[in-house]
């Protein structure tokens, strides 16, 4: 370690932020505050972090009714009958 290290370069500000992640303020119902900060030390993650991996999986669930709630091809049809036609 040096004994001086020259600062005249740097600046002043915030820490620089984690790429993908964005800071927000968010009003939660205690309830829900506290089920996942029960959750999360039962696991010996953090709470913030859970709350982020169940909105994920609920984004995740929309798209995939998304592409579900698109009408049955002919084509479609076949491929799943083929499918379960050759099931044992």
């Amino acid at each position: 370690m040096r004994k001086e290290y020259d600062f005249r370069k740097g600046k002043r500000g915030p820490a620089i932020p984690s790429p993908g992640k964005t800071r927000i303020t968010i009003m939660l119902d205690d309830d829900v505050i506290e089920h996942f900060r029960e959750a999360a030390e039962g696991l010996g993650t953090g709470y913030q972090t859970m709350i982020n991996s169940v909105l994920r999986a609920a984004v995740a669930d929309a798209k995939g009714k998304k592409s579900e709630d698109k009408p049955l091809t002919a084509s479609t049809l076949r491929k799943i009958l083929r499918e379960e036609l050759q099931a044992p």
